[in-house]
């Protein structure tokens, strides 16, 4: 019999469930095989026991939104001499693009690494991982992490797109089972001609491949969108050579068009929807797709606050995620909750934001079935967090407590330690 370890804790918690007092997980080669009462699993396993007096055991978080390519974008920042602070959304994009071509070809290895680093030093255990450059593949599989790998398409004339998808489809079918699964990210609908949206619709579908887009994350996508005004039409296209290809009005949102072209589904991710109209929600609704919000990307970027409000109101399934360190401070999806809970106060409670850190961005990016949770069956990724803040009793007071105050004590990611020496969760 394979060996396996007991982990105990003064609690257990579970998204959507009581926290567990004496709660404790017995893992066997990676996977949770029994949950219980410590005093439970030691009457039943023959085991040696890991304890952690004081502190919960939780489910790794899972990020749904990143761009770990981009890490060492404050650096790039710095160094290039493009080093000023934007205004606007297209303003933040050009700067983007402007530092990217300056790069060698040994910057984005360095920030990838460095980027699955400061996700698992903060208790981030699975990502879904926007992947613009498919040659990096081997590199990603190098990291412990878990989740989905959404393969980037996107350009305007047929050879560019089509050397990208080519590309992606190849990934895609070369993407080992593992821990890591493949999925397509149609990037947004002023970076695709929509002539092509059909196309990776008709992809995904015959791949059963996951979706990941960026919708309604600014206003001038939204005047883009509606009648090819605004900044993107103005400045970014012709920045990037692409006047020829600029559309008529099309009169419709970001999500009327990506819908009428069969990319809204159950197995779609829409990324920031800060500007979703009640129609655009609904259409969301209907196909059974999920959302990821970014709070503190859409604060820095200065495009607004996405309607969460709203989304709940109507049962669409939630998620979050950091975004880059292009338009963040962190990867850390404890600083991303508590930013959420000020920004959205009534709206948010911490019992909601740990589940959309876990069972949510696990289900958003299409892997519910072996992510998100402590439960038998699932990949040991899990979190030992000392609650800060008075002690209290109840569901609530102590999710509240870790999420408004918590300490990260160690971090295991497929049944192995990764520590992190009591150092601030955030």
């Amino acid at each position: 019999m394979t060996e396996a370890t007991i982990y105990a804790a003064s609690w257990l918690i579970n998204p959507d469930a009581e926290p567990l007092p004496g709660g404790a997980l017995l893992v066997r080669d990676g996977i949770i095989a029994a949950v219980g009462t410590v005093s439970e699993l030691r009457s039943t396993w023959s085991a040696p026991v890991v304890e952690y007096p004081g502190c919960a055991l939780l489910p790794g978080f899972v990020n749904a939104h990143t761009h770990l390519e981009l890490t060492h974008y404050p650096a790039w920042r710095l160094h290039s001499g493009i080093d000023y602070h934007p205004h606007r959304f297209t303003d933040w994009i050009i700067q983007l693009i402007k530092i990217k071509r300056g790069l060698t070809a040994d910057a984005s290895p360095a920030s990838l690494l460095e980027g699955g680093r400061m996700c698992l030093e903060s208790g981030t255990t699975a990502i879904g991982e926007i992947v613009s450059n498919p040659a990096l593949m081997p590199l990603y599989r190098t990291l412990p992490l878990a989740g989905r790998l959404y393969f980037e398409l996107l350009g305007q004339d047929d050879g560019v797109f089509g050397g990208k998808r080519a590309a992606a489809l190849e990934a895609v079918e070369s993407l080992p089972a593992g821990p890591l699964q493949a999925g397509l990210s149609p990037h947004a609908p002023y970076t695709i001609a929509e002539k092509h949206l059909r196309t990776i619709a008709a992809d995904a579908d015959a791949r059963t491949l996951p979706l990941s887009l960026h919708l309604s994350e600014s206003p001038d996508e939204s005047a883009f969108v509606f009648d090819s005004s605004g900044p993107l039409a103005e400045e970014f296209y012709p920045y990037v050579g692409w006047e020829k290809f600029l559309s008529a009005p099309r009169r419709c949102s970001s999500t009327e068009l990506f819908d009428r072209h069969g990319l809204l589904s159950r197995r779609t991710l829409a990324v920031h929807c800060v500007h979703l109209t009640l129609a655009d929600a609904r259409i969301i609704k209907e196909r059974r797709a999920s959302i990821a919000i970014c709070p503190r990307s859409n604060e820095r970027l200065d495009v607004g606050r996405a309607p969460v409000a709203l989304f709940k109101k109507l049962g669409i399934p939630l998620a979050i995620g950091t975004d880059s360190l292009a338009s963040n401070d962190s990867l850390s999806l404890w600083d991303e909750l508590r930013y959420a809970l000020d920004a959205f106060p009534a709206v948010l409670s911490p019992a909601e934001l740990l589940q959309m850190a876990t069972t949510g961005g696990a289900a958003a990016i299409g892997r519910a079935e072996d992510l998100g949770s402590l439960e038998v069956g699932k990949r040991a990724d899990f979190q030992v967090i000392e609650p800060g803040g008075a002690s209290c009793t109840g569901k609530g007071g102590l999710i509240e407590r870790i999420i408004q105050s918590g300490r990260i004590q160690d971090v295991y990611v497929g049944g192995f330690r990764f520590t992190i020496n009591g150092e601030d969760a955030g």
